[in-house]
């Protein structure tokens, strides 16, 4: 049986890859330039994913309003570990910290958040795991823009392939066209800082 709480993702020996969803005039210029500029914006909290699924859950397939492309985000994996090994979760967990004060304390002056929602499958249903979210304040933004990020890759395309054939019953292509996410190793430091359960 999985782990509740696990990490997957796609990920080589240098890089993790990660989502997001913009509108064109965020996204194409991001693309097109390899980072991202106005009217992307620099003063508040960005979240990566790094569960392609649970992404399509979130932006209906790139239908959403403002969530029409998706990006795939090559960022490296010591910048993405050295975020992990200062985040603190969105909530308080009993086994992490003394009570909720102590994590409140935390929490507003984190640079980083995880946050743990139901992992999805294609049809959009639930699954028995969660998937991470990672928030970057707007204090590491430019950071994130300037020196964790590789590529950036439009996914668009694929999105709207995938749908289509979950949209006609094709579920069996549809599974093989998705990115190959496997567990994600971490730290035994990282895991008691955002979660006890991790493996």
């Amino acid at each position: 049986m999985s782990a509740l709480y696990e990490i997957r993702a796609r990920y080589n020996k240098e890089t993790i890859t990660v989502y997001q969803a913009y509108k064109k005039e965020i996204a194409l210029p991001a693309v097109a330039n390899q980072r991202f500029e106005a009217p992307f914006s620099f003063h508040r909290m960005t979240w990566i994913k790094p569960s392609f699924l649970w992404l399509m859950a979130r932006s209906q397939w790139g239908t959403k309003s403002g969530q029409e492309h998706i990006l795939a985000i090559h960022i490296q994996r010591a910048a993405w570990e050295d975020a992990l090994a200062q985040a603190v979760l969105t909530s308080p967990e009993k086994e992490l910290h003394r009570d909720g004060q102590a994590w409140d304390e935390q929490f507003s002056k984190a640079l980083v958040h995880v946050q743990w929602d139901p992992e999805r499958d294609l049809r959009g249903n639930k699954l028995n795991h969660r998937s991470i979210q990672v928030g970057i304040s707007r204090h590491l933004i430019q950071e994130y823009v300037e020196n964790w990020i590789v590529s950036i890759e439009d996914q668009t395309p694929l999105v709207r392939k995938i749908h289509g054939l979950c949209k006609t019953g094709d579920y069996k292509r549809a599974q093989s066209l998705l990115p190959n996410e496997r567990t994600y190793p971490i730290s035994q430091e990282i895991q008691r800082r955002i979660c006890r359960d991790i493996r």
